[in-house]
C-alpha cells in the first residue's frame, strides 16, 4: 500500500466542486461556505502540491493539465464514497442530475415524460434548464447537456439519443397536396440556412427565395405554423403530440435528417450511473 501523506480532504473536496462548477462562487454556494473560503482551500492545495490547478480567466476557471489529471480521479473517488455510504447505512441511493437541454427537446419531448422518468428512477432527481443549443457545461454547473447537431463539439463526448427527421408542418386547414404547392407560401425558417434547400431538393423542387421570418426556436415556429402564419420545417418526433391532436398537420412524407439529439459531457468527465440511466431511458422511451 502506498504511503499516504497528510491528505487535505477539505481542500480536495473544494477542488472537485470548483472544477465541476467552473466557478469559485458557485462552488461556495454548493459547499455553503464563502467564496474566500473556497479560494483559500484551493490555494492551500496548490501550495501543498507545488502545482497550479486552475487558470483564472475572464470567462471563468479553466483547469490546467495537472487539474485535468486530478479532477476525474477526485470525482470518481467521491462518487464511490457516496455510494458506499448509502450501502452501509441502508440509505436510498440517490443522485441529483443538473441537465441542460435545447428548448425544443425539453419542452416538446422531455418535460411531458418527466413523470414517467421519476417513476422508473425514483433515486434520481432531475434539475432541468433550457438553452438555445449554445451551452458551457462546466461553467454553468451542469452534469450534461442535450444538444441538437451532428455529434461533433470540441472537447465534448457525445452520446446519441435519437434522430430528428425534419418535414414541413402546417395548420390543418392549409391545403398542400404536393411540394409544388409550397410556392408562394411563407416558409418559416431557423438560423440554419441549409434546411429548406435540402428538404426541397429531396422533394424534387427548386428552393425559392427565403424571405419569411427567421426564428431561433422550433417551438415558436410550430406555434406560428399552427396559427396559419406559414409552413415550418420541424423535427417531426418533437411534435408528434401536436400532430396527433390535430393542431399541426404533416402534409408530406418526405423527410431529411440534418442532425440528431445527443447527450453531451466534457471529455474529461466519466458517465455516472445516473447519467447512464437517463441516457438509456431516453433511448428506450
Amino acid at each position: 500500500m502506498p504511503d499516504r501523506p497528510d491528505i487535505p480532504l477539505n481542500a480536495l473536496r473544494s477542488f472537485e466542486v470548483a472544477a465541476r462548477q467552473g466557478s469559485f462562487t458557485r462552488a461556495a454556494i454548493e459547499l455553503r461556505v464563502t467564496q474566500a473560503a473556497v479560494s483559500h482551500q484551493i490555494s492551500r492545495l496548490e501550495d501543498a502540491m507545488g502545482l497550479v490547478l486552475f487558470h483564472r480567466t475572464p470567462s471563468g476557471l479553466k483547469l490546467t493539465d495537472a487539474g485535468q489529471a486530478l479532477f476525474p480521479v477526485m470525482e470518481r473517488g467521491l462518487d464511490d464514497i457516496a455510494r458506499m455510504l448509502d450501502r452501509v447505512t441502508g440509505g436510498q441511493p440517490s443522485e441529483v442530475l443538473n441537465i441542460g437541454a435545447v428548448t425544443t427537446f425539453a419542452a416538446c419531448w422531455l418535460i411531458p415524460r418527466l413523470e414517467a422518468f421519476a417513476k422508473d428512477h425514483p433515486g434520481i432527481t432531475l434539475r432541468l434548464s433550457t438553452n438555445n443549443n449554445r451551452v458551457e457545461i462546466a461553467r454553468e454547473g451542469l452534469d450534461a447537456a442535450i444538444r441538437f447537431g451532428r455529434g461533433h463539439w470540441p472537447g465534448i463526448e457525445a452520446h446519441h439519443v435519437m434522430d430528428a427527421p425534419m418535414s414541413p408542418l402546417c395548420a390543418p386547414e392549409m391545403n398542400l397536396r404536393t411540394p409544388a404547392d409550397l410556392r408562394g407560401q411563407r416558409l418559416l425558417r431557423s438560423y440554419r440556412a441549409d434546411e429548406w434547400p435540402t428538404w426541397l431538393a429531396q422533394a424534387g423542387e427548386p428552393c425559392p427565395p427565403l424571405t419569411g421570418p427567421m426564428l431561433d426556436s422550433s417551438v415558436a415556429m410550430a406555434d406560428l405554423a399552427a396559427e396559419g402564419f406559414g409552413v415550418a420545417l420541424l423535427p417531426v418526433p418533437m411534435f408528434e403530440r401536436q400532430i396527433q391532436s390535430g393542431r399541426l398537420k404533416r402534409p408530406f412524407t418526405t423527410a431529411v435528417t440534418l442532425g440528431s439529439y445527443w447527450l453531451t459531457t466534457p471529455r474529461d468527465r466519466r458517465m455516472t450511473p445516473a447519467l447512464n440511466a437517463l441516457l438509456e431511458w431516453m433511448r428506450e422511451a
